[in-house]
C-alpha cells in the first residue's frame, strides 16, 4: 500500500494541480479553513472527553453512591458506540452532509454530558451513555470524513501530513484533559467538571462556524450515496479494525493495572509513577509527523506491523522487568505504537472503503469502545488468574495476533 494519496504522483514534492513545488502539511493546515478549524475543534473534543473519562467512576461512587462493581459496569455502555457510529456514518455517506451531522452530534453530546452532570439517580448516566453519547462520539469521524473530501478535491503529496497534524490536536487534548479534569473536580466538584465537558463538547461548533461541506468527493462519493456498501466489500475494513482492536485492548489493561503495580508492588513515588505514565503521549506527539514520512517509503500497513511489534515488546517490559527503567522503556515503545496507529489508522481505514469514507471513519474510530471492553474483561480475568505483573502477557498476546494479522494483510494487498 502506498503512503501517498491517490492522485499524488505528479513528482516528488510537486503539487499535482499546478506542477509547482507543493505546500508543506503545516502550511496547508494554516491556509485551508476546514483543516485549521477542524484542528481546533478536535483539540476541544479531546480535551473535554479526556477530562471526564478518568473521573466518571469517581462521580458515580461519590455523587450517586454506586458500588465499585456497578461503577465498573458503566464502561460497558460504550459498546453501543460502534452501532451509533455506523448509523451516523451511513447517513453521512448517503447525504454527503459531513459538517451538518458533525454539528448535530456535538449538540447531542452537550445534552448528554449535561444530563449526566445533573443526574439525580444512578440509572441516568447509564441510559444517557448507552443511548446518547454513542452518537456524540461520531462527531470526530464526521470531521475526518470532511477532511478526506477536501483532500480528494485537491490531491497533494502533503495530505497525509495534514491528517497527522489534525490527529495530533486530538492527542494534545488527551494530554491536557486528564490534568484539567482532575484539578477542576478537586476544586469545584465532579458535577462542575462534567458540565465543563459538556461545554467543551459544544464548543467544537465555534471553530467550524458556518463553514460548509467541501462538496462531493468525486464519482466514488456520488455512487456511495446510491447504496450502502455490502458486507463483502467491507470485509477488509472490518478485518483491519479487528486487528486495531487487538492492539488497542492493551491500553485499558495498562491504565487499569500499571498504576497499581507501580504504587503497590514496586513502591514508586507519585512523581516517578506520573513521569512513567506521562512519557507515552509526549513520545506519541513527536513521532506522529515522522510516521507519515516513513510510511511514504515503507507503506502504512508495513509500518503498522512494526508498531504492533513495539506493543508486544512494551507489554513484555511491563510483565518481566520490574524496574523503573524497564517501565520507561515500555512506555516509550507504547508511544511508538500510537505515534503510528493514531496517525495512519484513519487513513488506512478510509482507503479500505473509499466509496463510503464516513462509514469507514465511524467504524474505525468507534472501535476503541469495543477494545476497551475486551481489554477490561481479559485484563480482569488475567489479573485474577496470573496476577501482577504477568497480566501484561495478555495484551502481549493480543498484540502478537495483530502483528501476524497485519503481516498477512500486507502480503494480501
Amino acid at each position: 500500500m502506498s503512503g501517498q494519496p491517490p492522485g499524488a504522483r505528479g513528482g516528488a514534492g510537486l503539487d499535482p494541480g499546478t506542477g509547482q513545488p507543493g505546500q508543506t502539511a503545516l502550511r496547508l493546515v494554516w491556509s485551508t479553513p476546514l483543516y485549521l478549524r477542524s484542528t481546533v475543534a478536535l483539540f476541544l473534543a479531546g480535551l473535554g472527553f479526556s477530562a471526564a473519562a478518568p473521573q466518571i467512576a469517581s462521580f458515580l461512587v461519590g455523587e450517586l453512591h454506586a458500588s465499585l462493581t456497578v461503577a465498573g459496569l458503566y464502561y460497558l455502555t460504550n459498546l453501543t458506540a460502534p452501532v451509533a457510529g455506523y448509523l451516523v456514518g451511513a447517513r453521512s455517506d448517503r447525504t454527503g452532509s459531513r459538517l451538518g451531522l458533525f454539528r448535530l452530534c456535538a449538540v447531542v453530546g452537550f445534552a448528554g454530558w449535561s444530563a449526566i452532570a445533573l443526574a439525580p439517580r444512578l440509572w441516568v448516566p447509564f441510559v444517557v451513555s448507552a443511548v446518547v453519547l454513542g452518537f456524540a462520539g461520531a462527531a470526530t469521524s464526521q470531521l475526518f470524513a470532511a477532511i478526506h473530501d477536501q483532500a480528494t478535491l485537491r490531491p497533494r503529496p502533503a495530505n497525509d501530513g495534514v491528517v497527522a497534524i489534525v490527529r495530533m490536536a486530538l492527542t494534545a487534548g488527551w494530554v491536557v484533559g486528564p490534568v484539567a479534569g482532575s484539578f477542576l473536580a478537586a476544586v469545584a466538584g465532579s458535577r462542575v467538571m462534567l458540565l465543563a465537558t459538556a461545554v467543551a463538547t459544544l464548543a467544537q461548533l465555534v471553530p467550524l462556524g458556518a463553514l460548509r461541506d467541501p462538496g462531493p468527493a468525486g464519482p466514488a462519493s456520488a455512487s456511495s450515496r446510491a447504496h450502502r456498501p455490502g458486507v463483502r466489500v467491507m470485509l477488509p475494513l472490518l478485518a483491519f479494525t479487528a486487528l486495531y482492536i487487538c492492539v488497542y485492548a492493551g491500553e485499558s489493561v495498562k491504565y487499569a493495572f500499571l498504576p497499581i503495580y507501580m504504587n503497590d508492588r514496586l513502591g514508586f513515588s507519585p512523581a516517578l509513577s506520573g513521569a512513567i505514565i506521562g512519557i507515552q503521549p509526549l513520545v506519541e506527539l513527536v513521532l506522529m509527523p515522522i510516521a507519515v514520512i516513513v510510511a511514504r517509503r515503507t507503506g502504512e500497513v508495513r509500518l503498522m506491523v512494526l508498531a504492533a511489534g513495539f506493543g508486544v515488546s512494551a507489554n513484555l517490559c511491563f510483565a518481566l522487568t520490574g524496574t523503573a527503567a524497564g517501565l520507561f522503556a515500555g512506555q516509550i515503545l507504547m508511544g511508538g505504537v500510537w505515534g503510528v496507529f493514531a496517525t495512519l489508522g484513519i487513513i488506512v481505514a478510509q482507503r479500505l472503503l473509499p466509496q463510503a469514507v464516513a462509514t469507514a471513519s465511524a467504524i474505525f474510530l468507534s472501535s476503541t469502545a469495543l477494545s476497551s471492553a475486551l481489554g477490561g474483561l481479559a485484563g480482569g480475568l488475567g489479573a485474577a488468574w496470573i496476577g501482577l505483573p504477568l497480566v501484561f502477557l495478555v495484551p502481549a498476546g493480543f498484540g502478537l495476533a495483530a502483528v501476524l494479522g497485519l503481516a498477512v494483510m500486507t502480503r494480501a494487498r
